[in-house]
């Protein structure tokens, strides 16, 4: 079992280390790191014939730390305090909005898509921070492991998308792209908030807290009247 967490947390280190530089050489959003961490552990398992469970035990350890982590996001928030106050209220309608439609929007194609229960449960966490939404499948019986692949998904086409979306509606304000990224791609749409500028990513990680509160409200007023 020691030696299943050690190379565990060895093969993530490496995988993400190789991500980096991938991501680096090539200088493309193609080549997201999370993304290509995740195809090189999952070809090298397979290849070796390592069961996920005895991976995940190492994993866990790595993955225990994604929560403090998004503690950082505070920094450049705390340096935009002032934009904070002035559109409170908009921000607020937005992120609301926004969790709504990502919610109603699962519901509504798990209906025409003829998904089952538990699969539509676990994909409706699929716009929220993984920490959040890992906790929220497992309420809502859903399967974690999915979900996790439903939000890595999301984050992945939010970022792709989100430079087609602004210029087709018109979108330039920085508040209303952070507030938009946050919401729908959480912390993979925030790294390209943040290279947007300081207050798009402020904006977006701002959203990705409150998002995850909103959703969370949401499916469990939901779940109280269903």
């Amino acid at each position: 079992m020691i030696g299943y967490v050690f190379f565990s947390i060895a093969l993530s280190i490496c995988a993400w280390i190789l991500a980096l530089w991938l991501n680096r050489k090539f200088k493309h959003e193609v080549f997201n790191p999370l993304v290509i961490a995740t195809i090189v552990i999952i070809a090298v398992i397979y290849s070796l014939k390592i069961d996920y469970k005895d991976y995940k035990v190492g994993g866990d350890f790595i993955a225990f730390f994604l929560g403090p982590s998004t503690v950082v996001l505070a920094v450049p928030l705390y340096k935009q305090v002032g934009l904070v106050k002035k559109y409170f209220k908009a921000i607020i309608i937005g992120i609301v909005a926004g969790s709504l439609t990502a919610i109603l929007t699962v519901i509504a194609l798990s209906k025409i898509m003829f998904l089952s229960e538990t699969l539509e449960m676990s994909i409706i966490p699929r716009s929220i921070t993984t920490p959040i939404g890992i906790e929220l499948s497992k309420s809502l019986n859903g399967i974690p492991s999915i979900t996790v692949v439903a939000i890595i998904l999301s984050g992945i086409i939010g970022m792709l998308c989100c430079d087609v979306i602004f210029k087709l509606f018109g979108i330039n304000n920085p508040v209303a792209k952070g507030v938009a990224i946050g919401t729908s791609s959480h912390a993979l749409g925030t790294t390209k908030a943040l290279k947007k500028g300081e207050i798009e990513g402020s904006m977006s990680g701002l959203s990705i807290a409150i998002a995850g509160i909103v959703t969370s409200i949401i499916v469990a007023v939901a779940s109280f009247f269903i």
